[in-house]
């Protein structure tokens, strides 16, 4: 289980290191190896252990692809599927072509969410979370699966 917002850095080949505290649990599920593709909705990237890439990816092929949405995400997220696999130093390299989807520079920010990450530039994931937090909830309707949570 991935949790929490971390600061990283990424160099000037685009690496990044991956958090100490979630290295280990990386290797465990899925050898090292994560895909990171484009999220449709947002300016990040998502960061998956391959073994959960892969039950999306076969949701994701299974769509059906005459629906015009269903091929627009499928487009974009097996699309840009990229494979990643965590150096001997625990960084992976996020590729240029993600680099540029995601707006990312030097600072990032790494948000876990259970059982992926969203990378985010850090300037753009502040500015989302400031939004975010001056939405009028009561003005928004709560999923109906939402509606019975107690926090």
């Amino acid at each position: 289980m991935f949790r929490g917002a971390n600061k990283v850095t990424l160099d000037s080949k685009g690496r990044l290191a991956m958090p100490t505290r979630y290295r280990e649990r990386i290797v465990e599920r899925s050898n090292g190896r994560l895909i990171a593709t484009v999220d449709r909705a947002d300016r990040c990237l998502l960061i998956y252990p391959l073994p959960e890439w892969e039950e999306i990816e076969l949701k994701l092929r299974r769509l059906p692809t005459l629906n015009p949405v269903a091929r627009r995400l499928q487009r974009l997220m097996i699309g840009h599927a990229t494979d990643l696999e965590l150096d001997t130093s625990g960084r992976i390299l996020i590729p240029p072509s993600l680099r540029e989807y995601a707006t990312l520079s030097r600072t990032a920010m790494l948000i876990g969410q259970g059982n992926r990450f969203e990378l985010w530039d850090e300037a753009l994931w502040n500015d989302s979370r400031e939004q975010w937090l001056k939405v009028d909830e009561t003005a928004e309707e709560l999923p109906p699966e939402l509606e019975s949570l107690s926090l």
